[in-house]
């Protein structure tokens, strides 16, 4: 599993995770979130029944703006899977993928 950070200086008004796309994907998608303020962030990767599969970003200092994390699941099998943005140790919103080979 892999990922990567682009960065945008569009810096939006509050905390947001983003709907990924594409949705259903195979194998890569793209995730976007988007802070207001530095701070910690935080984008992890779970599956169905809770577990971590990868963290996207780790606790990672990042600058106010907008960040789109490309995912790569290659190696993870057809499924439902769970994305969550963390700022500040404070959870934001989690939201479902689809994986399907």
């Amino acid at each position: 599993i892999t990922g990567g950070i682009e960065y945008s200086g569009v810096v939006p008004d509050r905390n947001k995770l983003e709907k990924k796309y594409p949705n259903p994907f195979n194998p890569t998608t793209t995730i976007r979130v988007a802070i207001p303020k530095t701070g910690s962030v935080s984008l992890i990767v779970y599956d169905v029944s809770g577990k971590e599969i990868t963290r996207l970003i780790n606790n990672a200092p990042l600058n106010a703006g907008t960040f789109d994390t490309k995912f790569e699941g290659s190696s993870l099998s057809s499924g439902i899977y769970f994305y969550k943005l963390i700022v500040d140790g404070q959870n934001i919103a989690t939201k479902k993928m689809m994986m399907i080979k």
